[in-house]
C-alpha cells in the first residue's frame, strides 16, 4: 500500500516512516523542510535499507499536492504537517491558523479528487481545553483550547467530523496524542527542530551536550506537587506504532473516530529532568522562569479506547525515553 506522509521528515513523521517501512508499507513523504531537515529522509534510508520517496512540497498548495497524488496511486493518508509550537501559536495566530487549515483543507480537496477515502490525522490533546477534568477520555467535550495551535486542531477535527458526514465512506482516525520525547533506537532520529526548541526534551538535550547554557523551565508555582507542569509523556516509537495501527483500523472502517494515545501517566517536568539525569549520568543547569502562554498546569491521558479499538498501548518507560534521547542529542552534537 503506498502511504502519503505529510510532513514525513519533521520528528514523529519520521519515526512513523520508518514503523511503515518495516511493516512493509510503501510511504511517501511531503515536507517542505520548514521545521525539518532532509537529513532525516537519508537516516530513514540507513536505519530501513531503502529510501523512501520524498517530495519538497507545501500541502497549502493544490498543485504541488496534485502532482505527488498523480505520480502515485495513493492508498492512505497520514497527515502531520502543520506549524506546531504552542507558545509560538499565541504570538502568530495568523499564520498558524493559515497554514494548518489551509493545508487540511487543500489535502482533502486533492483526495477527493482522487479518490482516496482513508486518513490518520494528527490531533492533540490540546482539544479538550482547560476545563476538562483529568485524565481526558475521548467522550469528553473536546471543543475548546487555549492557543490557536490548539484551535486550529478544534476546527480540523469539526472539519473532518463534517466531512465524513458529507461523504459516509471516508475514514477520519483522530489521534490525539499528548507528549511524544525520545528517539530511535539507532540514535539517527530524534527531535531537532531548527532554532531554539520549543519542546521540552530536545531542550533538555542541547543543554546536556553544552548547545545551550541552561534549561528554562516556564512556571514553577502551578497547583501540582512540585509546582511544574504534569504531562503524558510517551515514547515516539510507541507513537508511530499507534499510527499504524490506526491506519489498520481506517481501511476497516468508515466515519470519524477520536482517538487518544499517551500513556495514562501524568509526570511533572522537574520529575523528567531527574529521570535524564539519573538515566544518563548528567546534571542538567536549570533555572524556573515565568510561565508560558497557553500552558495548562496538567493532564494526561485515559488511554482504554486505544487499548480496545486498536490493541494498543505504550511500552516504553520514562528512562528508556530519556536514554534514546541523550543518544540522539550525542549523535546530533557531533
Amino acid at each position: 500500500m503506498n502511504i502519503l506522509v505529510t510532513g514525513g521528515a519533521g520528528y514523529i513523521g519520521s519515526h512513523t516512516v520508518v514503523e511503515l517501512m518495516n511493516a512493509g508499507y510503501h510511504p511517501i513523504i511531503v515536507d517542505d523542510l520548514s521545521n525539518a531537515h532532509y537529513r532525516a529522509v537519508d537516516r530513514i534510508g540507513k536505519i530501513t535499507g531503502k529510501a523512501p520517496a520524498f517530495y519538497m512540497a507545501n500541502c497549502t498548495c493544490k498543485e504541488q499536492l496534485r502532482h505527488v497524488f498523480s505520480q502515485h496511486k495513493i492508498d492512505a493518508v497520514i497527515h502531520f504537517a502543520a506549524f506546531k509550537a504552542v507558545g509560538e501559536s499565541v504570538k502568530k495566530p495568523l499564520e498558524y491558523y493559515r497554514n494548518n487549515l489551509d493545508s487540511t483543507l487543500t489535502l482533502l480537496e486533492v483526495m477527493e479528487k482522487f479518490g482516496c477515502k482513508k486518513l490518520v490525522f494528527s490531533s492533540s490533546a490540546t482539544v479538550y481545553g482547560p476545563n476538562n477534568p483529568y485524565p481526558y477520555k475521548e467522550e469528553m467535550p473536546a471543543i475548546q483550547s487555549t492557543s490557536p495551535y490548539g484551535w486550529t486542531k478544534v476546527m480540523i477535527e469539526r472539519i473532518l467530523t463534517d466531512y465524513c458526514t458529507a461523504h459516509p465512506d471516508f475514514c477520519a482516525v483522530l489521534l490525539r496524542y499528548f507528549n511524544p520525547i525520545g528517539a530511535h533506537e539507532s540514535g539517527l532520529l530524534g527531535d531537532d527542530p531548527n532554532g531554539i526548541p520549543n519542546n521540552l526534551m530536545p531542550y533538555i538535550g542541547r543543554v546536556a551536550a553544552g548547545k545551550l547554557e541552561k534549561l528554562t523551565i516556564f512556571g514553577g508555582d502551578y497547583d501540582t506537587p512540585d509546582g511544574t507542569c504534569q504531562r503524558d509523556y510517551l515514547h515516539v516509537v510507541d507513537l508511530a506504532v499507534g499510527h499504524l495501527k490506526a491506519l489498520e483500523y481506517a481501511q476497516a472502517h468508515e466515519g470519524v473516530e477520536a482517538i487518544n494515545l499517551g500513556t495514562g501517566n501524568g509526570i511533572s517536568v522537574l520529575e523528567l529532568v531527574t529521570a535524564f539525569e539519573k538515566a544518563n549520568g548528567i546534571k542538567l543547569p536549570y533555572v524556573i522562569g515565568p510561565r508560558r502562554d497557553g500552558d495548562l498546569p496538567a493532564f494526561w491521558a485515559d488511554a482504554a479506547k486505544a487499548k480496545e479499538l486498536l490493541d494498543w498501548e505504550a511500552v516504553y518507560s520514562v528512562e528508556d525515553m530519556c536514554r534514546s534521547a541523550w543518544k540522539f542529542a550525542k549523535n546530533a552534537s557531533v
